[in-house]
């Protein structure tokens, strides 16, 4: 998708690739597979990545969803002159036996509610304090 790229699964699409971290997860016993280097611009799209899959699976808890497994690709760039983010795009992978208008439905409020993409799309200051 782009420069810096992420995954995260879980469920049924967990990674199984050697280099996945694995993380225990609220929402699936198994835990979440993150792939990513460890870098500033990976961070910031793992956390918007990390944030939607989380919110994957709360939101269809709520609608009354199953989901099996779930895939979040987050990508985007910086401007190398300024190191600030050009963007960040991200793809959901879903396995469920709800209808593609249901999956639909759940990605559309997934997108509304989930809070890292919100606070990123919004804006907030970060902020160096003294020790």
């Amino acid at each position: 998708m782009g420069e810096f790229d992420v995954v995260v699964g879980a469920g049924t699409l967990r990674s199984t690739a050697a280099d996945a971290v694995q993380f225990p997860h609220r929402w699936t016993s198994e835990g979440v597979t993150v792939e990513t280097p460890f870098t500033g611009a990976h961070l910031l799209h793992l956390a918007a990545a990390g944030c939607v899959l989380n919110d994957v699976f709360r939101e269809a808890e709520r609608l009354g969803f199953d989901v099996r497994g779930v895939r979040v690709t987050a990508s985007g760039g910086f401007d190398t002159e300024t190191w600030q983010s050009t963007g960040i795009r991200y793809v959901v992978d879903l396995e469920s036996p709800a209808s593609a208008r249901e999956l639909d439905a759940l990605l559309e409020a997934v997108d509304s509610v989930a809070e890292i993409p919100k606070a990123i799309r919004a804006g907030t200051t970060v902020e160096r304090v003294q020790s």
